[in-house]
């Protein structure tokens, strides 16, 4: 059984789901992919405790603090690859960002493949199930685009200038823009 609450954030209202256990979503109103990841409808509960601690975990987000992924009981739903780019994602420091590329080779590493495809770990990052928390919005083309975020690229750049992220050199893409 899936559980889930809202809560009013910055960046809109966000869903959180939970089976009670651990976090397994948490989405930005009007996100791509919202919901996608859960196999059954959810029941509304503000009760389950993980939802205090996530809403605690926001509060201080929002507010500034920096707290870890590490933190929460978190439980993305997805297969093994896309577990593997979401645990890479929950690494990357808050206020600071990465690329698209660099997420690659640390898959490739992890694979033992001499390459990986920027286009795959993009994908893998669009269906971050576990928005915020587990960083998506820390990633970037190798360019410096803020491309890429199925929250949406203007609240991809909220949640970089709330982290305190050098934005002088990143731009928002040209509609239609790959990685």
């Amino acid at each position: 059984m899936y559980y889930s609450t809202t809560y009013r954030s910055p960046a809109g209202v966000l869903t959180l789901v939970c089976d009670n256990e651990a976090l397994v979503g948490l989405w930005i109103e009007g996100q791509k992919y919202y919901g996608a990841s859960i196999p059954e409808t959810t029941a509304l509960s503000d009760d389950a405790p993980v939802f205090a601690a996530a809403k605690r975990w926001l509060d201080r987000y929002f507010a500034g603090k920096k707290p870890a992924a590490a933190e929460l009981p978190l439980a993305p739903i997805g297969g093994a690859f896309r577990q593997a780019v979401w645990r890479i994602l929950r690494e990357i420091p808050y206020g600071e960002v990465t690329t698209y590329g660099e997420i690659a080779k640390q898959i490739a590493a992890l694979t033992r493949k001499k390459t990986m495809s920027s286009q795959a770990v993009g994908g893998a990052i669009g269906h971050n199930p576990i928005s915020i928390v587990i960083p998506c919005h820390r990633v970037v083309g190798a360019n410096g685009s803020l491309t890429g975020y199925a929250g949406g690229v203007k609240t991809k750049a909220k949640l970089l200038e709330l982290e305190g992220v050098d934005m002088s050199r990143l731009f928002f893409p040209a509609k239609g823009a790959a990685l």
